[in-house]
């Protein structure tokens, strides 16, 4: 099999790359990662459940399959009394080296070898000692000839700065994503000045991963963009937010994200994103100027598919797990109850305001209940043809004129 075209030529060539989503919410969700530790030791416990998740956003339309290896780092295996340094660091990230692989192989997608924070960063012990906890990693990746290295959550830009080192001197690609909003790192410096310093570090990619919502990312990365144009400095952009709403963090007010927040991590399912939310969040980024739009914690393989759809006429495809649902709830003209039916459209999905929080949380709410639900009544009767557009307009005026509120 030839190997697919590396990322640097794709983004060289205004292509867009898109990620793929955030392994570790997901795996956590489906039983598989300890909340806590938050390590990947599944890679060798269950390897058959990180496989379908990496296929699960290789049919969604990501490009890129990033080895399941955040937190993968020997320090962090053994950190807090973890036993997951039983199975170690070599095995870990060699076992997600060999997943992300052959799933990418399927798709002629990259392969992207993942570092990030580490324990003895936050913990004092210098740059000697984070490097060759890093390098611990990389010579993993390197030895299965990842397509790229990325490093991401670095709430400092001297962390960033020091993995970028490492994993330059490999002589692969790299991205590097800092975890930080508007008002810059945790310790002070600004987003122009990291985005500088990273610049100098050689990273090929810079841009921002997780803890804030793609509102509060793309403020970010627009400082970012804007920092890199005034020192005519020419970098690629990456940005990978996380599925959970933050405004808090709006303008660099909170500095946390989500973490710090009293509902993380088992309470954010009412602040999660919806198809609509990224199909406007991978819109605005590219228009930005941003290439590499992909996800982080939270987002789920539909998200990514959102992403994919709203790209498709740029990316020249739509991809195959679009097959199935259609574009925009399209399908729904077929769907059983014929108030659904007028949601087929994309400006229906586009204009819908979501109820907030959890459902007894609205004062108001808009419901539909005027069809009659009874074997028989002319209301229920299923067809054998599609639905015409005649016949959803119809629907349409229906529900327009009897739709009531319903005080909570």
């Amino acid at each position: 099999m030839s190997k697919p075209r590396g990322l640097l030529e794709r983004l060289d060539a205004g292509e867009v790359v898109v990620g793929d989503g955030g392994f570790l919410f997901c795996m956590e969700k489906r039983g598989y990662v300890k909340a806590g530790p938050w390590t990947p030791e599944t890679t060798v416990e269950h390897p058959e459940a990180v496989r379908q998740l990496h296929r699960e956003f290789l049919r969604a339309g990501a490009d890129v399959m990033q080895t399941f290896t955040f937190y993968a780092s020997e320090d962090k295996l053994k950190n807090r009394g973890n036993d997951a340094i039983k199975i170690g660091c070599e095995a870990v990230n060699q076992a997600a080296c060999d997943l992300a692989r052959e799933v990418a192989n399927e798709g002629g997608a990259l392969v992207a070898g993942n570092i990030c924070q580490i324990p003895s960063y936050l913990s004092g012990k210098g740059k000697e000692a984070c490097q060759a906890e890093y390098k611990k990693q990389l010579d993993v990746f390197v030895k299965n000839d990842v397509d790229f290295l990325i490093g991401e959550l670095f709430e400092h830009v001297e962390e960033a700065e020091w993995a970028t080192e490492v994993m330059k001197a490999t002589g692969k690609p790299v991205v590097c994503c800092l975890t930080i909003s508007a008002s810059g790192d945790l310790n002070g410096v600004s987003v122009k000045d990291c985005t500088l310093r990273l610049a100098k570090s050689g990273a090929d990619v810079i841009g921002v991963n997780c803890f804030f919502d793609p509102d509060v990312c793309i403020e970010t990365v627009r400082l970012m963009k804007a920092a890199l144009d005034e020192a005519g400095i020419k970098k690629h952009l990456i940005i990978q937010p996380i599925g959970f709403k933050t405004p808090e963090s709006l303008g660099g007010k909170f500095k946390l994200g989500f973490c710090g927040l009293p509902d993380f991590p088992f309470g954010l399912e009412s602040r999660i994103l919806t198809r609509w939310d990224c199909h406007r969040y991978a819109r605005e980024a590219y228009d930005l100027g941003v290439r590499y739009i992909g996800a982080c914690c939270g987002f789920e393989p539909y998200h990514v598919r959102a992403i994919a759809e709203e790209l498709a006429k740029e990316r020249g495809k739509y991809p195959p797990a679009s097959d199935k649902h259609g574009l925009w709830g399209s399908a729904l003209k077929q769907h059983t109850y014929p108030w659904v039916r007028p949601r087929s459209t994309r400006s229906y999905w586009e204009n819908v305001e979501p109820t907030s929080g959890r459902p007894y949380a609205g004062a108001m709410r808009k419901t539909v209940d005027i069809f009659n639900r009874s074997s028989g009544h002319q209301d229920m009767k299923q067809q054998v043809e599609m639905t015409s557009e005649k016949e959803v307009q119809e629907l349409k005026d229906r529900i327009e004129k009897s739709t009531t509120h319903v005080g909570m």
